[in-house]
């Protein structure tokens, strides 16, 4: 199995520098050979996706729809050697990488249908008023259109649903932005299936060659070419603070500035007040489910529990301590993901004023990059007084900081930096003795959880994923859901048009009956 770089659909790619997958579980190299990309195939996939542009934007709806449908249903297609393969990539289980898939062709479903409904180009007609006094207005309308070749960076944790197919290629390909994957060097022979199946979708729906191409490196050079190419007109990435940052840098420091919308981890803090540990602290020990599920390697994993001291408190830690004991270890996605762990884990835990609660005993020493539960306890002057504390261990582990009343309490959630989410586990009649504290958690992160953990993320219309810096380069945006096409979007005016010239989103008789403001009143 030899795998080289799908540029379009004719290209014939170069042998550059070879590598393999690595099967984290034993350590050892996967079967198949993947060519790195050179200069020159980065330059020819942007060269191609901006000339793909010139047509594929103006694809009907109807039409990107099928493409996407398409995709989905050659992902299918695939059948077993595509989890198999991911497997073996990520060390991740069966049962998650199945749902993962599914969540997936969902995905480019939803935006299909998206495409279809039509208002998400939020059309707007301010016909003209000839007569108005003291002066006439003319006609205005406006609608979103795709900004252009967008470079998506796949994500080590999700090697579907955050990779080649995943919500960020959906949603560009549906605003109507050519897409071109850097994959991630974690599961390449899952990338290459997947890039396949896209490959298939486009040519059985005649869509332009160069709407989707995709390029393997074992390391950053690729990347930073992708990031820093003219034609390039946005970036998407899901993975560190120290890489989302740097792409941010470079896009940046370009001739002609463009957006990164970068996810870059969080703690996903979870309040638990007092009368909720009063009443079910053993239920609350669950979050050990949380906090262990795959590893820890969730970017909503909560990795910060923050409660007032308490009896009820006692009860929680020692039902958590119990909880944690019987996890078992799990295999981590790279040994550097898992070194990183074991080394920040480790880390904190020279501080004399941090105690562990509870570690997982149930090591799997057959296999190598094992990553072991552990929950850490703080007080709350000790937490404030550190910055590192608030840093996130990727993986399972989660520190409970403990305030000794509810301003100490407050003080830490203010001293917190932006999350994707936060969560308050809280009984009904206590909520509105702590309405400071419910304004605190909204204003921190961009999904706010009322007594339910982070981690499950519902991919719908509602939903927003991101949240203010360093959770994400751009808090108005989310990474998941309907919403995110509109990181791949901008708005055009046009003014004083003639119908026949404007788009059919823009048409006064609306062909397309599509959702629209029309002189302030909303009609199809």
């Amino acid at each position: 199995m030899e795998t080289r770089n799908l540029i379009g659909y004719n290209y014939q790619p170069e042998q550059g520098k070879k590598f393999k997958a690595v099967d984290p579980a034993s350590g050892t190299g996967l079967p198949g050979e993947f060519y790195a990309a050179s200069m020159s195939e980065a330059d020819a996939a942007m060269k191609l996706a901006d000339k793909a542009f010139s047509l594929y934007r103006n694809i009907g709806g109807a039409k990107k729809a099928a493409f996407l449908r398409s995709i989905a249903d050659e992902i299918v297609a695939i059948g077993a050697p595509l989890i198999e393969r991911a497997m073996a990539e990520s060390g991740l289980p069966e049962a998650r990488l199945i749902g993962e898939r599914a969540r997936t062709t969902n995905q480019l479903k939803m935006f299909a249908d998206l495409l279809e409904e039509g208002s998400w180009v939020e059309a707007i007609i301010d016909t003209a008023i000839p007569d108005r006094q003291p002066l006439p207005r003319i006609d205005i309308r406006k609608m979103m259109v795709p900004l252009g070749p967008c470079v998506v960076f796949g994500a080590s944790n999700f090697p579907m649903a955050f990779s080649v197919a995943g919500g960020d290629t959906a949603a560009a390909l549906a605003a109507g932005c050519p897409v071109i994957v850097k994959a991630h060097p974690a599961h390449p022979g899952t990338s290459a299936l997947v890039a396949e199946a896209i490959k298939k979708a486009a040519e059985k729906t005649e869509m332009p060659e160069g709407v989707f191409s995709i390029l393997f490196d074992d390391g950053y050079a690729i990347g930073e070419v992708l990031v820093k190419h003219p034609k390039t007109k946005i970036v998407t990435f899901t993975g560190s603070l120290k890489g989302g940052m740097a792409l941010v840098k470079m896009a940046r420091e370009r001739d002609e500035p463009i957006p990164v919308f970068a996810e870059m981890g969080s703690v996903n803090p979870i309040i638990l007040l007092p009368k909720a540990l009063e009443i079910r602290a053993a239920e609350l020990a669950k979050l050990s489910a949380a906090i262990t599920a795959n590893a820890g390697q969730f970017c909503t994993q909560p990795g910060l529990l923050i409660a007032v001291k308490s009896a009820a408190l006692n009860t929680f830690k020692e039902a958590l301590a119990v909880a944690i004991a019987e996890v078992s270890s799990a295999t981590m996605l790279t040994p550097g993901i898992c070194a990183n762990f074991s080394k920040l884990s480790a880390g904190v835990l020279l501080d004399d004023a941090v105690s562990v609660i509870a570690k997982s005993d149930k090591l799997d020493q057959e296999k190598a990059n094992q990553g072991a539960a552990v929950v850490t306890e703080i007080t709350a002057a000790a937490f404030l007084a550190d910055e590192k504390f608030k840093e996130e261990i990727f993986g399972p582990y989660s520190m409970l900081v403990v305030a000794d009343d509810m301003a100490q309490l407050e003080q830490v959630v203010d001293s917190l930096h932006g999350q994707l989410t936060a969560s308050i586990m809280a009984e009904t009649e206590e909520l509105p003795n702590y309405t400071g504290i419910t304004d605190k958690l909204a204003n921190l992160a961009g999904r706010v959880i009322l007594n339910g953990p982070p981690t499950g993320v519902e991919v719908g219309n509602a939903i927003h994923h991101g949240g203010p810096f360093p959770a994400t380069s751009d808090s108005r945006f989310t990474s998941v859901g309907t919403s995110s096409i509109k990181r791949f979007v901008r708005p055009v005016c046009w003014q004083n048009w003639s119908e026949d010239l404007l788009p059919d989103e823009l048409k006064s008789n609306n062909p397309l009956k599509i959702w629209r403001l029309f002189n302030n009143e909303w009609t199809k």
